[in-house]
């Protein structure tokens, strides 16, 4: 590099790799100058697999998926209650007990208890026949006096209380399927 004239200015020029060696003749037609590639053995062998640019391309493909599949949730069949208070007069005049579903539209856990619980047909029917469910967005500010009374921290949290507000069972964190139907089946007195 020292010694020679090349085309770029000697502080822009790159010190540790050169792809090729440009040397700097003069063009008789124009005045101007031009690079001109040397022989081969000067130049360094670019690398054929560059292992940087396939590990984050992997990485790319595998999380593009995976990200989708946290965020994805189905439609379900159940038969939400707008809100708390309009679940509690429906309990108050049904004698039916209360699903509390704390959730946020930010939780993966919620959404994958979404989509492997509240989607399935099995716990639909047992939910629509038994309950009266609602969600509660723990990010909604009217949803503070619920979660303070319930002391509801995590979610995703399933709370099931009677028409008066009593708690009879109570689930933090992500619950399959099999806990699910058992919560449900000891909450209303039966077996799933």
């Amino acid at each position: 590099m020292m010694g020679r004239s090349t085309c770029w200015p000697a502080s822009l020029q790159p010190n540790h790799i050169l792809y090729w060696d440009t040397r700097l003749t003069q063009n008789s037609e124009s005045g101007l100058q031009s690079p001109e590639v040397t022989d081969s053995a000067s130049k360094p062998v670019r690398p054929k697999f560059n292992f940087w640019r396939w590990f984050w391309l992997t990485v790319l493909f595998v999380s593009l998926p995976y990200a989708w599949y946290c965020f994805y949730v189905p439609s379900n069949n159940v038969a939400w209650a707008a809100d708390f208070q309009s679940a509690q007069e429906q309990a108050s005049q049904t004698g039916k007990p209360i699903i509390l579903f704390f959730t946020g539209k930010w939780c993966v856990p919620c959404r994958i208890m979404k989509r492997t619980v509240w989607a399935d047909e099995q716990v639909t029917a047992i939910v629509n026949k038994t309950f009266i469910p609602v969600t509660v967005d723990v990010d909604d500010p009217d949803s503070v006096p619920i979660r303070s009374r319930y002391a509801v921290g995590i979610t995703p949290s399933t709370i099931i209380i009677d028409a008066n507000g009593d708690v009879l069972q109570q689930r933090v964190g992500g619950v399959g399927k099999a806990d699910f139907l058992e919560m449900l089946g000891s909450s209303s007195g039966r077996e799933p």
